[in-house]
């Protein structure tokens, strides 16, 4: 039904969902998140001592040094099952328990000390433990729940935002894609304007100038544009950042066959228009799929 459309949006370079080939993190999925895996993919910005609070047990999903010792559910692999029924006989008589000692990245919780403690408490089905908390600060989001997939991609936002320095140079500013390879293709985006400009100006033009140019003259423009027209409705689950890449090389082939001057505005109305008659054309072609949508 959607051939059309789909053959579309893949000449402009959508992305395609990860392959057998595509990067991986190589590690056993259902254990723990490594901490020290988490420290070599995402750049940590500083720490700071938290002190004694009540976390919440879902949101601890790592281990500093035992991670292969439990599932990511802190279902007991090759733990002292004495040790944890002790412990879960020590909860039951509600004895004091030292606080387990966590590390923190992002909303994530890595487990410093106590893991039979946290295992004890999720089987007991408790929400909250007494933690003591170092938190080490990402310069990238870390949700709960992250899948290995993600947080590759997290490590290449992590090293992009390293190397421009956006963070600093525009803070509040979010570029997030929902597949791999993509930050790459901006960097290259920036080295183009950075040319151009320096074309345009007879000067040499700094790495971090082209970044904020670029972010303020090309990027932002278009996505003040997308939102709009709302036109990422069309796309449940893609981000703007992908749509970025889209309409960009759309907007690069309609200055190039049609008129130099046409700016992002519009790139994404006609981006808009030439994907609305495609979706006229799929409900033409094949209406009972779109019965009854509003």
């Amino acid at each position: 039904m959607f051939t059309a459309i789909r053959s579309w949006i893949s000449r402009l370079g959508a992305p395609k969902r990860a392959s057998a080939s595509a990067p991986s993190l190589r590690r056993n999925t259902d254990t723990l998140l490594p901490f020290d895996l988490v420290k070599e993919k995402i750049h940590i910005r500083g720490w700071r001592y938290l002190g004694f609070r009540e976390v919440e047990i879902e949101k601890i999903m790592g281990s500093v040094d035992r991670y292969q010792d439990f599932s990511r559910a802190f279902l007991p692999k090759q733990a002292d099952q004495g040790r944890l029924r002790r412990i879960k006989r020590a909860m039951e008589r509600e004895e004091a328990l030292p606080p387990v000692r966590l590390y923190k990245v992002g909303e994530i919780y890595f487990v410093e000390d106590g893991h039979h403690r946290v295992a004890a408490a999720r089987e007991r089905g408790a929400k909250f433990i007494d933690a003591e908390v170092t938190e080490f600060i990402p310069n990238v989001p870390l949700e709960p729940g992250i899948t290995d997939r993600e947080l590759l991609i997290k490590a290449e936002y992590s090293e992009f935002l390293r190397q421009t320095k956006l963070q600093e140079l525009r803070p509040g500013a979010r570029i997030e894609f929902s597949d791999l390879g993509k930050y790459r293709v901006l960097l290259e985006h920036i080295e183009v304007h950075r040319f151009f400009r320096a074309k345009e100006e007879g000067r040499e033009i700094p790495f971090q100038e082209a970044v904020v140019s670029w972010y303020d003259n090309v990027y932002k423009p278009l996505v003040e544009a997308f939102r709009k027209t709302r036109i990422l409705d069309f796309f449940p689950g893609r981000t703007e950042a992908d749509l970025y890449l889209w309409v960009s090389e759309h907007l690069h082939r309609l200055r190039r066959w049609l008129d130099p001057g046409i700016g992002p505005k519009e790139a994404v109305e006609d981006f808009v228009d030439r994907l609305e008659a495609l979706i006229r054309e799929a409900a033409l072609t094949n209406p009972a799929p779109f019965r009854g949508a509003s």
